[in-house]
């Protein structure tokens, strides 16, 4: 008769190794995970952003007032590249995030050349401009 103590065994390893593959897959798909601090973003903003943007006119980069929500490139009297005014994405806390890691990652063409390696620092800087509105 065959053992049934390693069959049961053998189920039980087969179903844990299941399960942990199906939560690394599923927290693999979190994506913008970091947690963001608005008052650390504030100062990362000042540090990274402001020789560039403002948060009320648009200077050298668009203002940042009201960005989550907004469509990409389309902000009156600021003239964005031909691969922005184009694009149909909507800013929100995961494209920012994505944005602020790799522009053109996001958008082919655009004129940013600036990037965050920081994970933290870009969960900051969204903290932070979510709550210019």
């Amino acid at each position: 008769m065959p053992n049934s103590s390693a069959g049961s065994t053998k189920a039980r390893t087969t179903f844990i190794a299941l399960l942990t593959a199906v939560f690394f897959a599923l927290f693999a798909q979190i994506t913008f995970a970091q947690v963001g601090d608005a008052e650390r973003g504030k100062r990362a903003w000042r540090a990274e952003c402001r020789s560039c943007h403002t948060v009320d006119q648009n200077y050298l980069g668009p203002k940042h007032r009201g960005v989550l929500g907004r469509r990409v490139g389309k902000i009156k009297g600021f003239n964005f590249s031909p691969a922005l005014s184009k694009s149909t994405l909507v800013w929100d806390a995961e494209l920012l995030n994505r944005w602020l890691a790799d522009p053109e990652q996001v958008v082919k063409g655009q004129w940013m050349g600036y990037r965050i390696d920081s994970a933290q620092t870009r969960a900051d800087l969204v903290a932070y401009l979510a709550t210019l509105k």
